[in-house]
């Protein structure tokens, strides 16, 4: 059986925090980490810095808002891109990846889930149906 480390961090903007990043994944080495809170447009995320240590780095970026990624040590396939049946979603809150390893695979997701706000406000009915739907993905899982 192959041991796997994972991890998971709310960055809370890779750009300003790549340093404290690069330096926390070359002392701890996980093999698989789960970023939220990416806070950068595909465009804008550093991804040499990272790919110079070997991950690989699946990103669902979001201008200045939100944003999800999967750093592994490990070939990742299968990926999902937002919640499965919630199209109409905007928001980089999730992402998912089979990650294939020596002999089996494993299956991770990166969340983002979205916070509480006043009942009756727009983003609250935005929450309680992003559960609904996550909640019902994860009855299929």
């Amino acid at each position: 059986m192959t041991k796997v480390s994972i991890a998971t961090w709310n960055i809370n903007s890779i750009r300003a925090r790549l340093n404290v990043l690069l330096k926390w994944l070359k002392k701890n080495k996980p093999d698989i980490l789960l970023l939220q809170e990416l806070k950068a447009q595909e465009d804008d995320i550093p991804r040499t810095e990272l790919e110079e240590l070997n991950y690989n780095f699946i990103t669902f970026g979001q201008k200045a808002y939100n944003g999800v990624a999967i750093l592994s040590k490990y070939p990742v396939s299968d990926i999902t891109y937002n919640l499965p049946n919630f199209d109409q979603d905007k928001q980089s809150r999730y992402i998912e990846g089979f990650i294939n390893l020596e002999k089996k695979g494993i299956r991770v997701a990166s969340i983002y889930a979205p916070n509480g706000n006043p009942i009756n406000s727009e983003k609250y009915i935005y929450k309680i149906e992003w559960l609904k739907k996550f909640c019902n993905m994860q009855k299929n899982f």
